[in-house]
Order: structure tokens, then sequence, then C-alpha cells
């Protein structure tokens, strides 16, 4: 029989500004050597190793459970904050945080002390959902199995950001004997696992969101999917407006550097130093602008996933529901947004520099490349379609959905 937990403290927030002061100085060193880990493809070992000892992990993690107690709004504001230093570390958490949010969700019924002292000890969760190859749309290659006391599962996943920096996998796969979706809850330093970093994308290519192959490995925990917390979907998203964001207000940072160590000038320009050009100094100030109204919009919507959780412990299933979905709808509207904003910002940012922009030391192109790549995750279209969708018809969004090969007919 279940029962409810004691959930009085899970609704409190930190102070943010103590909570940030925590974590500040570690994403200044981190911000230390993100050019050279961008031209050099290094991957930040070391970086999210200083957050787990840091217990940045933990930072949703009630304080009576050795957590900081922060609220959605306040994870994504600090991880805004962290994907200015580097937009691939804040990436590479996505699925530690959505796992850590599963767990404060699921302890509403059963006690979860045990994922909260593995979160405040250090440990950090990878993503392991993603199936490529032969597999259709609505099939589960990936399947757990008991063999005598003990669950096991094989199967191969790709874009499995940051599970080569964790110690544990938030692993999506089938259960062979009755075909009910699971996440089987699987260490990473084990016999049978092996995660490779053979991510070849453009951008964001810091974040070992490369392949995983699993063959009879242990798993500790097999949760029902259906248990899921409801707005994941939104969750998700959330990080990656959250990213954009950071990367917005980073290059904001670097293209204001950049004019104001510039010296040449042209001679049909608007004054003899480029950083009293009128029209550069507007380059500058409409980026501004655009970063600041993706850090708002992220922000907002952040917002409404929070309403999501604080209604998930109200027990009223209609609260609950149109909560749920407004985070998704919110998340959707500021997708759509953020991204256009960014791209255009890190795009035009070029205006205020010239050719010499184009420099490979300078790496200002990683700015558009990152946004790029995070942008091109859950396609713009089809949320654009969802929002339209629910203001004209009321449609309900699609909360959860999977990609595959489809029909040839």
């Amino acid at each position: 029989m279940t029962t409810l937990q004691n959930i009085t403290d899970l609704n409190h927030s930190a102070d943010y500004e103590v909570l940030a002061q925590k974590y500040r100085p570690i994403f200044t060193k981190i911000a230390e050597g993100t050019v050279q880990r961008e031209q050099d493809r290094i991957l930040p070992f070391e970086q999210i190793n200083w957050l787990k000892k840091a217990g940045f992990g933990a930072v949703r993690v009630p304080v009576e459970q050795g957590g900081d107690g922060a609220s959605i709004p306040q994870l994504f504001k600090l991880l805004i904050e962290l994907a200015k230093a580097d937009s691939n570390v804040t990436q590479t958490l996505r699925g530690h945080f959505a796992f850590v949010e599963d767990r404060l969700n699921a302890h509403r019924d059963i006690d979860q002390s045990h994922w909260f002292q593995r979160f405040t000890d250090g440990e950090i969760v990878g993503n392991a959902w993603t199936e490529v190859g032969p597999v259709k749309i609505g099939d589960v290659i990936t399947k757990v199995f008991q063999e005598g006391e003990k669950w096991l599962v094989s199967g191969k996943k790709y874009y499995t950001t940051g599970s080569i920096f964790a110690d544990w996998l938030d692993l999506y796969a089938q259960d062979a004997d009755t075909g009910e979706s699971v996440i089987a809850a699987t260490r990473t330093a084990q016999h049978g696992v092996k995660i490779e970093d053979d991510w070849d994308g453009f951008g964001q290519r810091t974040t070992g969101s490369g392949t995983t192959t699993l063959l009879n490995a242990e798993v500790d925990e097999v949760i029902s999917f259906n248990t899921r917390f409801k707005y994941q979907t939104a969750f998700y998203q959330l990080f990656h407006l959250s990213t954009l964001a950071g990367i917005a207000h980073a290059a904001v940072e670097e293209f204001s550097h950049q004019v104001r160590q510039r010296t040449r000038v042209f001679s049909h320009g608007n004054g003899s130093r480029v950083d009293q050009d009128v029209q550069v100094l507007q380059v500058i100030g409409k980026a501004s602008a655009q970063a600041y109204a993706a850090e708002a919009i992220a922000l907002q919507a952040a917002r409404a996933s929070q309403q999501a959780y604080q209604s998930h412990f109200s027990l009223d299933q209609e609260s609950e529901k149109q909560a749920n979905l407004l985070a998704e709808i919110e998340s959707a509207q500021g997708q759509v947004v953020i991204s256009d904003l960014v791209l255009e910002l890190t795009s035009n940012l070029f205006n205020a520099l010239s050719a010499s922009a184009a420099s490979r030391e300078k790496s200002l192109d990683r700015f558009w490349r990152n946004a790029r790549t995070v942008s091109s995750h859950n396609p713009l279209i089809y949320k654009e379609k969802i929002i339209g969708d629910w203001e004209v018809n009321g449609t309900e969004p699609v909360y959860v959905w999977q990609i595959g090969g489809g029909s040839k007919e």
C-alpha cells in the first residue's frame, strides 16, 4: 500500500542570490576554458566533477534531504548562468535534472530518500532514450528482462547526452515479458555498459551525446513509465530555452568585448572609434534586448512548470491536468520565439565587427552553431502547429512522442 510522504518542504524555494553565490565561482572557472574545449573538442569531465563535488546535482532536492531546495524557476535561472559559461555543460545535465524531477514527484507516494542521498553525494544521471537504425515508430528495441532475482537490460541508444560523465542511466526500455514501457535505472560503471563519444554535430560538440550500448547490464531499479512526471516534455524543453538564453548572454558579452578591443575603423563609418560608432552600438543594443527577452520568456515558462509540480501535490486531478497542459503550451511558445531571437542575434552580431569576426582563433561562430543545434531539437514547425491547434481548436498538446522509421508507402 502506498502512503503519501510529508511534502510540506518540497514546495519551498531557496534565496536565489545566496544559491547563486554558492555556484558562481564554479561557473566562472568553467567559462575560463570554454573556447579551448570548443576548439579542441575536449569533453568537460573536470568541469562536471567540480559541479558534482559542489552538490549542484542536488539543487532541487529539499533542504531536509540535503539539497538546496530550489524551485524550478530558480533551477533554470542557475542553468542560464551556467549556459552563459558553457552551453555544453548545461545540456549535459538535462537528463540528470529530469530524473531528479521525476523522483521528486514520485516522493509524494513512495519514499525516494535513497535517490536524494545519491544526488547529494554527487552522483548524476545521464539520458539514454533515443534509438536509431531499424526502429519504427512505437517500437523499443532495448529490453529489460529477469534472470533469477536480477533485472538485466540489453540494447543500444544514441543521443545519450551526459551519460559519458554520469554515474547512472535514465534508460528508456521495454519489459521483454509484458511489453510495458519502463525506465531502467542502470549504473554506468559496470560490465555490459559501453558509452562512446561519437556525436558528430557541428554544434554543442562536447555534450557527450553519443552511443550507449548495453549487453546484459544489471538494472538497479525498474520504474513504470506510466508513473513518469506529467510535465516532463515541458521540463526537457526548458533546458533548451535556458541553454539558448545563456548562449545569447554569452554572445552579447563576447561581441561587446571584441568591439571595445577593436581599433580598425572604416572611412565610411560613423567615427574614429568603433565603440562610439552608433550603428555598431545599435547592433549590440538590439542583441542585448533579445537576450534579455530570451531569459524573461524562459523563466516565465519555468513558472508554468513550477505550477504543474505544485499541482501534483494538491491531489486535484483536474487542477493538475490544466497545470500540465499550460506548462506544455508555454514551453512550446517559448521555444518558438526564443529560437528565432537567439539565432538572429548570434548571426547579426557579426555586423558589429566585419570580416575579422570570422577568425577561427576567436571562434565567434560557436554561438550560432550551438544555438542552431539546440534549436533543431523538437522541431519548431511541429510546436507551432501544436500551439495553433490549441488556440483554434482547443486540442491538447502531445505530451510524449517518439521518433523512428516511417512507412515508405
